[in-house]
């Protein structure tokens, strides 16, 4: 591939980016169209059940006349099939590009290479695997969700440089400075789902909503088998949809869902109970017992770990993180690190 053809996809998936948080449970898709070295269209899929990236790229051609002569660069394989939009395959076919670069083969079944196949029975040139692995990174959670049928799991704790995550009296204290508390209200935006256990609902009392950011307030989910949860805690003040998974009523309430599961198991049918209402992606925000028992059963994909100067001497002991460094970043006086599976 030329150079030029990296850079046309790279502005593909920047575009894709554009709507994180906002497509879910469908993944995030660019696409560019260019004619004669010009970029022509361009767009992106703003937000769930509205138009796809090629509507949107299409649309934004002032003349429409050029699109046989024209080349697509799509993040990721058009769809073929009806569900809130018709299939981008077919409206491609309409026009007739003479070329059609993608990203990735799309891993849903009911689309699976069937779009592939479309463009290329109709004699469209068709050139697959461009930047694929950045076009994986980028829909990871999409991916994730398809492939092992269960949300991205993002686990997420501050400790101290002497590696403690809270003091041990769980009184309320923050580890993290100013700057990665608004980071964590960021990443709440891009998340389907946040959780907490039940000792820190009950310690520190979160809201669990977006305030020093802008973005949509994501599902709140909380673990708390026995119910001993006092009914006046922020999260269950009905403000935002809260799930709440326990082992001994199921009931449903204004914004408030009581979810019974199983005991034996409970983490298994606690993961498939979000896949079937479509959640792609969790935020873990602790507590320690959660975030080791994840840790502990290998249900994660990600950590997302902020170390503080400051020390406690002694306290709860934060878990130990896993997998591989991805990235470290300093922010004032915190170092984010980032850590992903060993694939």
């Amino acid at each position: 591939m030329e150079t030029q053809d990296i850079s046309y996809m790279r502005r593909a998936l920047d575009l894709a980016v554009l709507g994180r948080g906002k497509v879910s449970p469908n993944p995030m898709v660019g696409c560019l169209i260019v004619h004669k070295n010009q970029i022509i269209g361009e767009g992106y899929h703003q937000k769930y059940g509205e138009p796809h990236a090629e509507v949107n790229a299409i649309q934004a051609v002032q003349d429409k006349s050029l699109l046989p002569d024209s080349t697509f660069y799509v993040s990721l394989e058009p769809c073929s099939h009806y569900g809130k939009t018709p299939p981008c395959a077919d409206l491609l076919l309409k026009y007739q590009p003479k070329k059609v670069v993608i990203c990735n083969v799309d891993v849903n079944p009911l689309v699976a290479g069937k779009g592939i196949q479309k463009l290329r029975n109709a004699g469209i040139e068709v050139q697959v695997g461009l930047l694929e692995e950045e076009g994986k990174n980028l829909n990871k959670r999409f991916f994730t969700f398809i492939t092992k049928q269960r949300p991205y799991i993002i686990l997420k704790w501050a400790e101290t440089a002497d590696g403690f995550m809270a003091k041990e009296n769980h009184e309320p204290y923050w580890i993290s400075n100013e700057i990665s508390r608004m980071l964590v209200h960021k990443w709440r935006g891009e998340e389907d789902a946040i959780l907490v256990g039940t000792n820190t609902a009950l310690y520190d009392n979160p809201y669990l909503n977006v305030r020093s950011w802008t973005g949509r307030n994501p599902l709140r989910v909380v673990i708390d088998k026995d119910l001993k949860l006092p009914a006046d805690l922020h999260l269950f003040d009905r403000q935002q949809d809260t799930l709440c998974y326990n082992l001994h009523k199921q009931e449903v309430h204004e914004n408030l869902e009581y979810v019974k599961i199983k005991g034996e198991g409970f983490l298994h049918y606690f993961f498939q109970d979000l896949y079937f209402r479509k959640v792609q992606s969790i935020l873990i925000e602790g507590g320690a017992k959660v975030l080791h028992n994840l840790l502990e059963h290998d249900l994660w994909d990600e950590i997302r770990l902020f170390r503080s100067p400051l020390t406690f001497g002694k306290g709860i002991v934060a878990p130990r993180p896993q997998g591989k460094v991805f990235e470290v970043t300093q922010l004032g006086t915190d170092s984010l690190w980032i850590y992903r599976r060993n694939l």
